[in-house]
């Protein structure tokens, strides 16, 4: 599994081919729509951004449309079957857009709220881990820091195995091997995965953090200048942020390994471990407070400690994580051929097409300027299947 040597021929989508049939969350400036390709016939996840969202403060330079390209590029090479493919793209007068495979099982966030105990066993993490380990190792091979890890954006796909999405945080480093990749080369030169069975079970970066609410103990720390090794912007969720992007004084692929720590901590107790009462609050504590691993000490507790040390120069890495105790009998090269996952949704596709298609580009459109928090409010509604402004863009 690898990137592509060259950008794959991606189709140019056209909206009069798809069948939208409900808006099923959302990504760090975009909707993320169901749809059906009418002329595949297979459901894909459609994400559109209305143009009014990337052209408004800040951006005359054009870096919103940059990073949108940079998403769009990351997802034509890739070639992982935890990471989305890409399915087309598309540009009108109003909005951008591209689909990628859709994925049945919701995500890992959902799956957990749907447990009894709203907290996974130790052994349905590590699958999950596993997975995400070796996603994240993918993309760091190629010098992909993908700093927006959480829940949210870990999807279930209709096998049960994991799907990593929404790059629109991500940014690119140079690989963590030593190995020189020029700039247009995006392949890792070793990084086949055997796909048989589970056996029993570098470096710096930028955040939608804003920097008027990074917090620093005493005085504040300069970001450090070497702009080859480090990136010093302000990105990510806040629950899940490493302590040196609250700082800004420069991060690197560590940064994913912090929010995997946070993520099993979140699987382990069913709750982030710093979240405070408002984003202030949450940062220094991420900067401050020692997470609160209750219980008997247990090697999954003690590798979410490695994970969440403070300074990302004694963080555990690739090579710790994949060889800790927690892991202890996993084959790693048959991880990604396990055939039984905890969780393997059902196909109820054929009955949620219904009767109606929404305009995706009206739909979008009309949210902009609504904020975020409308955004959500929206999304959340259509899925509970109630009533919402939703209802305005239905076509019949």
């Amino acid at each position: 599994m690898k990137l592509d040597e060259e950008d794959r021929e991606i189709p140019a989508l056209d909206f009069q081919n798809f069948k939208v049939i409900s808006a099923v969350g959302r990504g760090a400036k975009g909707v993320v729509f169901l749809a059906k390709d009418e002329v595949s016939d297979e459901f894909v996840a459609l994400k559109v951004i209305a143009k009014a969202l990337i052209e408004g403060k800040g951006k005359a330079d054009g870096g919103e449309y940059k990073r949108i390209f940079f998403e769009q590029q990351v997802l034509r090479r890739l070639s992982h079957p935890l990471l989305p493919r890409l399915r087309g793209v598309l540009a009108t007068e109003n909005v951008v857009a591209h689909a990628i495979d859709y994925c049945p099982g919701g995500n890992l966030h959902s799956l957990r709220k749907r447990q009894t105990e709203k907290m996974f066993s130790d052994d349905v993490i590590r699958f999950y881990a596993a997975e995400l380990v070796l996603a994240l190792e993918y993309l760091h091979s190629f010098g992909i820091v993908y700093r927006d890890l959480k829940p949210e954006n870990v999807m279930i796909q209709e096998n049960g195995h994991i799907m990593l999405v929404d790059f629109d945080l991500s940014t690119r480093l140079s690989p963590k091997s030593p190995r020189s990749t020029p700039e247009s080369d995006l392949v890792p030169k070793s990084n086949s995965v055997k796909k048989k069975r589970l056996s029993p079970l570098h470096r710096f970066c930028n955040s939608g953090i804003l920097p008027e609410d990074s917090i620093s103990p005493g005085n504040s720390v300069k970001p450090e200048s070497d702009p080859t090794e480090k990136c010093n912007s302000f990105v990510g969720t806040e629950e899940y942020v490493a302590p040196e992007i609250v700082l800004g004084n420069g991060h690197d692929f560590a940064v994913d390994w912090w929010s995997l720590g946070v993520v099993l901590y979140e699987m382990l107790y069913g709750t982030t471990p710093f979240r405070g009462s408002n984003r202030k609050e949450t940062f220094y504590r991420i900067l401050s407070k020692t997470p609160e691993l209750t219980g008997e000490t247990t090697p999954l507790r003690d590798l979410i400690a490695k994970m969440l040390e403070k300074d990302p120069e004694k963080r555990i890495e690739l090579e710790g994580i994949k060889g800790h105790d927690f892991f202890r009998g996993i084959e790693w090269d048959y991880v990604l051929g396990i055939s039984r996952p905890p969780f393997v949704p059902q196909d109820e596709t054929g009955g949620i097409e219904g009767n109606k298609n929404i305009d995706a580009e009206l739909f979008v459109q009309s949210l902009v300027g609504n904020g975020e928090a409308d955004v959500d409010r929206v999304v959340e509604n259509n899925n509970n299947h109630k009533t919402t402004e939703i209802d305005k863009f239905l076509i019949f």
